[in-house]
């Protein structure tokens, strides 16, 4: 009898034993998460967790009878701390050991944190897991002043967050404008305009100097002199892989665990998925590493494929969501590398689309408000045409035309 183990309880590693399960692996299947928690998603914990419209038992993907039946060991509130790949041994933080046949490596990432005087202070949060946000859920009930470090994705959608719930809050970002590494400059001033407009305060190309904690506020220090007072700091600042496992264990690492196409490690019969790690697609010419449940979701399907023997190489087309307010981000592609830009319909609306070409192709698409648009988006990069711009911005032109044309 074989037996895989998978380390990380998330999306990656729960898509790991799916998908083995599905295809009609039989034998031993072990699930070890450092949370105390079942695989859960993660996406609405800035979203509908924090408003208080889901409830964190809710958030499960699946039961606590789904692994019984599915004859899944979950090894819970346990770190993987130590791996052998020559003795195919895995040490846990309890002193327990797991020989594998197959292990996978679904980590995920951890977040960025500060390094200076004050950043233990109790009104410091961060936004990762459910136990982060439940603290950060429960802090801003009594918060009125919220400050968040960071306008990406986490920063702006918890700046919505607050601001219904009533919060004062301002954003710092080090940038000139928000979400500047992921999007192109019309979205970033759409986003910019939207959070102004229901009150947040946004600091731009302004950065943290210290923190002064007091009684009666964490004093937040910006580097030209100014002082926000804050009952809650939300550092969002990203993440890192977490490949400190693999490190250790001499597997090749660099911005994350290097995988090929097949999800292989440069250790036998180590696999990884995930957040964790800087793979190869064949859609595109160097790794690089994705923070995104559609990566976690088919990279975890490639995985469990090349533990049952098949190799299937990875070539999905990435795609990802934000929603702030009343407005749903839709992307599809990687737009580095581009050269011009399509705007499709009327920013000022508040509904369009950005296309992001190279040359004559399309290599992504943001849209703003338009998720049929986005789906149609989906297949046109994927399809990696060539398309005309003035016909791309013709909003008369039905996009899935294009894709026959």
């Amino acid at each position: 009898m074989t037996r895989h183990v998978i380390v990380g309880a998330g999306q990656a590693g729960l898509q790991v034993v799916e998908t083995l399960r599905r295809e009609g692996y039989e034998d031993a299947l072990v699930l070890v998460g450092a949370e105390t928690w079942l695989p859960y998603q993660r996406p609405p914990l800035s979203k509908k967790f924090l408003q208080g419209e889901i409830s964190a038992e809710r958030l499960l993907f699946r039961p606590q009878d789904f692994y019984a039946k599915q004859r899944v060991e979950t090894r819970l509130g346990v770190a993987a701390t130590a791996l052998d790949t020559a003795a195919h041994r895995l040490t846990l933080s309890d002193g327990s050991t797991l020989d594998y046949d197959g292990l996978v490596l679904t980590t995920g990432a951890r977040v960025r944190m500060l390094s200076m005087p004050g950043a233990d202070d109790a009104r410091v949060c961060s936004l990762r897991g459910l136990d982060d946000a439940a603290r950060l859920k429960s802090r801003l009930e009594h918060a009125e002043r919220v400050v968040i470090l960071g306008a990406g994705f986490i920063g702006l959608e918890v700046a919505a967050i607050a601001r219904k719930a009533g919060r004062s809050v301002t954003v710092v970002e080090a940038q000139s404008r928000v979400l500047q590494r992921v999007v192109a400059p019309t979205v970033s001033t759409f986003f910019e305009g939207l959070h102004r407009s229901h009150g947040v305060e946004l600091r731009l190309d302004a950065r943290l100097a210290r923190l002064e904690p007091t009684p009666e506020a964490l004093a937040v220090v910006l580097d030209d002199g100014s002082v926000l007072a804050a009952d809650l700091l939300l550092v969002g600042i990203g993440v890192e892989p977490e490949a400190s496992l693999a490190e250790a264990a001499g597997i090749r690492c660099a911005g994350g665990i290097l995988v090929d196409e097949f999800a292989r490690t440069s250790a036998p019969d180590v696999l990884a998925a995930g957040d964790c790690t800087c793979h190869r697609n064949l859609r595109y010419p160097a790794p690089h590493r994705i923070e995104s449940v559609q990566n976690a979701v088919d990279q975890g399907k490639v995985a469990a494929a090349t533990l049952l023997g098949r190799l299937e190489g990875y070539a999905a087309v990435p795609w990802f969501w934000s929603d702030q307010y009343d407005v749903k981000l839709q992307m599809v592609g990687l737009s580095g590398g581009h050269d011009s830009l399509v705007v499709r319909g009327v920013p000022e609306a508040g509904a369009f689309s950005v296309f992001y070409r190279a040359g004559e192709r399309v290599i992504a698409v943001d849209s703003i408000n338009r998720p049929a648009e986005h789906m149609a988006a989906r297949k046109l990069v994927a399809a990696g045409g060539l398309y005309d711009p003035d016909r791309l911005a013709d909003t008369t032109v039905d996009l899935k035309t294009l894709l026959d044309s």
